[in-house]
């Protein structure tokens, strides 16, 4: 009998038990050179096969480039998303999935032409053999992706990191090229009609978390790998708009930078949590969300709605004045869309547009996107904070020249507030469509929930990025010590306001890009956008009872540097 010493280290860890000391794919061990996801997915690559199938020459095929990632779920192992492994090991989108996504994109002329209805007593004409990758999609296996409910809209008033809100590790393919193959029994069978079909079905997205921006196509690939045309992503138009920002990139567990397309949904989702529950309940709030969003309470809800980014110039850097973190740079086209019109008719699909429009407004004038939206881009407004090596903080995100001209609703300061009550009464009409009747007297007791007796927004008018005040109050004494008028030195850095590693502060703070709408003489009757090189310097304040916060509410009353409260 041969003893191997440690012979379970040699078991690959997808046939080990997701246990401590065994495999934790989902944990994350901070002083692990490898974590056990990738060294997964590492024993897994090694192994599959290096070439998808030959599907033969009866068959059909056609390949396609994703935008950004695509993500099935096997259901094969635990506490991980894993792609459905077809012929060798390699991932794969089933068949089976191919077939229900083709039928739902067919009129029911088609349907009956290709045998496709469910009362039929013959099998279908046409066979789907599903998709297989045919570039190298072995890179940037493991994604990561953190829950944000809890930390968009802090449910809780200490601020603490939440539990349960770590991030979690799943295996989706970056920009993979699938090759699809459609086989016929019909001697005579229209290709490009059975082709476009498919591709129609393909513009709805493919996979798992296609609300989030994955499995949406980007164009039809030649032979020889080059994009031959687009695909058009489906579903009715609500929403489009062009952006621009720069802030603080995500990374993968590899350390690769990566800008990710979903934050868009992330934000748009945290601050309709805000809005609605500043009118009604936790539950009925959560609930308008799902309905917008999708959910996985009550086993799972489909949203109306799904986003797509298109890039038109993206630049991943590093912040080399701080701690080296990742940077990107980027511009694109923003397209919300409703999935299912048929769902909705003609008055709630104009609200909804309203509604999409009012939240994006919303997300402009008091943030950003992605990591560090709550506060305005450090290397921005306010470079002598990076005289010594210091983290990044913050991102700047604007309309793009593009969409200014309809896009711009606030460039004065006694607009904010009638703005953020428009954007409560579209909310409020949103809810009495489906049914519910706004309730302030109950609203969410999260701590973020946009209500007047929660929530306090004071600005300024900055005239220049240097111009920037409130920025120096969130890391140095926003009053200096006195003895002569007996004042003592006072700062909310590192308080429950400005809030500190682990703890998510209580303040918003935001420089606004001042846009003028003038009269087009080239165009009479329209405007057209001028720039302008001042700010509005927004602070956004969720009170609670500590003499810090207080003590700070007290000194915005004597209206420093201009400062005024507008809502």
């Amino acid at each position: 009998m041969v003893n191997i010493p440690n012979a379970g280290n040699l078991v690959p860890l997808m046939f080990q038990a997701q246990v401590k000391g065994r495999s934790q794919l989902q944990y994350i061990d901070q002083n692990a050179e490898v974590q056990d996801s990738q060294r997964w997915a590492s024993e897994w690559t090694q192994e599959v096969y290096p070439h998808p199938p030959d599907l033969g020459k009866t068959v059909t095929t056609r390949t396609y480039k994703m935008q950004w990632r695509f993500v099935t779920n096997g259901g094969q192992f635990e506490g991980i998303i894993f792609p459905a492994l077809g012929a060798f090991g390699l991932p794969f989108y089933p068949g089976s999935s191919m077939k229900g996504l083709f039928c739902q994109a067919c009129t029911s002329e088609q349907k009956q032409r290709y045998r496709l209805t469910k009362n039929s007593d013959e099998p279908s004409l046409l066979r789907f053999h599903g998709g297989y990758p045919v570039n190298d999609w072995k890179q940037n296996l493991v994604d990561i992706v953190h829950p944000q409910q809890k930390w968009q809209v802090q449910t809780h008033n200490t601020g603490q990191k939440p539990s349960n809100e770590t991030g979690f590790a799943l295996i989706s393919l970056s920009e993979p090229a699938i090759q699809f193959g459609i086989s016929s029994q019909l001697p005579d069978t229209d290709w490009e009609e059975v082709w476009a079909i498919w591709e129609r079905a393909l513009g709805y997205g493919i996979g798992c978390r296609t609300s989030s921006g994955y499995g949406l196509p980007k164009a039809r690939l030649t032979e020889s790998g080059e994009e031959d045309y687009p695909i058009p992503i489906q579903g009715e138009q609500l929403y489009k708009a062009f952006l621009k920002g720069e802030g603080q990139a995500p990374q993968l567990i590899t350390g690769e930078k990566e800008f990710r397309p979903n934050l868009f949904r992330g934000s748009l989702r945290g601050h309709a949590l805000r809005i609605f529950g500043g009118l009604t309940d936790n539950k009925t709030a959560e609930k308008l969300v799902e309905n917008l969003f999708g959910g996985v309470n009550d086993g799972g809800t489909q949203g109306l709605l799904t986003c797509a980014f298109k890039t038109s110039a993206l630049n991943l850097g590093t912040f080399t004045d701080g701690y080296g973190e990742p940077t990107y740079k980027v511009a694109g086209e923003l397209r919300w869309l409703l999935m299912s019109p048929r769902q909705l008719d003609e008055i709630k699909q104009q609200t909804l547009k309203k509604l999409l429009q009012a939240f994006m407004r919303f997300a402009l004038l008091f943030g950003g996107f992605g990591k560090s939206w709550r506060r305005a881009d450090h290397r921005l407004f306010y470079q002598e904070y990076y005289k010594r090596r210091k983290p990044l903080i913050g991102c700047h995100w604007q309309w793009d020249e593009k969409s200014l001209p309809n896009a711009v609703k606030v460039s004065r300061l006694n607009r904010v507030g009638r703005f953020i009550d428009e954007v409560r009464q579209i909310a409020s009409e949103w809810m009495q469509l489906q049914g519910i009747e706004p309730d302030e007297r109950n609203h969410a007791n999260w701590r973020e929930a946009w209500h007047p007796d929660g929530v306090e927004v004071w600005g300024r008018l900055a005239e220049g990025a240097e111009d920037s005040v409130a920025l120096k109050w969130l890391h140095e004494p926003y009053q200096q010590e006195n003895h002569r008028f007996r004042e003592a030195e006072k700062s909310i850095k590192q308080s429950s306001v400005t809030g500190q590693i682990s703890q998510v502060g209580r303040l918003w703070h935001r420089m606004y890009p001042v846009v003028k709408l003038v009269d087009n003489p080239k165009n009479p009757g329209k405007k057209k956008p001028r720039k302008t090189p001042n700010y509005l310097e927004l602070l956004t304040i969720f009170p609670d009872d500590s003499d810090k916060c207080n003590d700070f509410l007290d000194f915005l009353d004597t209206e420093p540097e201009g400062f005024r409260r507008l809502w």
